[in-house]
């Protein structure tokens, strides 16, 4: 099977949505105003879906940020005080049941792409150590990533590292 990247689209939310909120920790639940806000304050938002798929289901998205966003996310902030030449991973999630068929290598293809269009540095993001995301982690390594740091957030309950990778 064959995957494209596209731009999100207003019919999509509805699906973004309970993607989101099954992959609950590795990302931050959001309700439907919240996810609204964040793909429309976003620099890009893309969906991953099959080829060969006429209803063109979402299998899989990508919320990124640019530096000098007005976004109020500690992991953000953080990058943001470090760095002005970055691609901000916000969430990347993949459907289950998709999960270890290469969605995410192909997510992250368009990221990389788009940084190197627009000249960025680096892409940045963050997995959960607290709870612990040891898959994501392995993934990021693979794609080049680094950590560059951790945080703690959300009084301590959740500590991630944050990860690098250059463009």
């Amino acid at each position: 099977m064959t995957y494209s990247i596209r731009s999100l689209v207003a019919a999509d939310l509805p699906r973004l949505l309970a993607l989101n909120n099954a992959a609950v920790p590795a990302v931050n639940e959001l309700d439907a105003p919240a996810l609204v806000a964040l793909v429309e304050h976003s620099h890009l938002a893309v969906a991953v879906v099959a080829d060969d798929d006429a209803a063109a289901e979402v299998l899989g998205f990508a919320i990124l940020f640019v530096a000098g966003a007005e976004y109020a996310s500690e992991n953000y902030r953080w990058f943001s005080q470090r760095s002005t030449d970055f691609l901000y991973v916000d969430r990347i999630v993949v459907a289950d049941g998709f999960r270890g068929q290469g969605l995410g290598q192909v997510l992250y293809d368009a990221i990389f792409g788009a940084a190197r269009r627009e000249l960025l540095a680096e892409v940045l993001c963050e997995v959960n150590l607290e709870p612990p995301n040891p898959g994501s982690l392995a993934f990021h390594g693979r794609l080049g990533f680094a950590e560059v740091g951790q945080l703690s957030t959300k009084d301590d309950t959740v500590v991630v590292s944050l990860l690098a990778a250059s463009v």
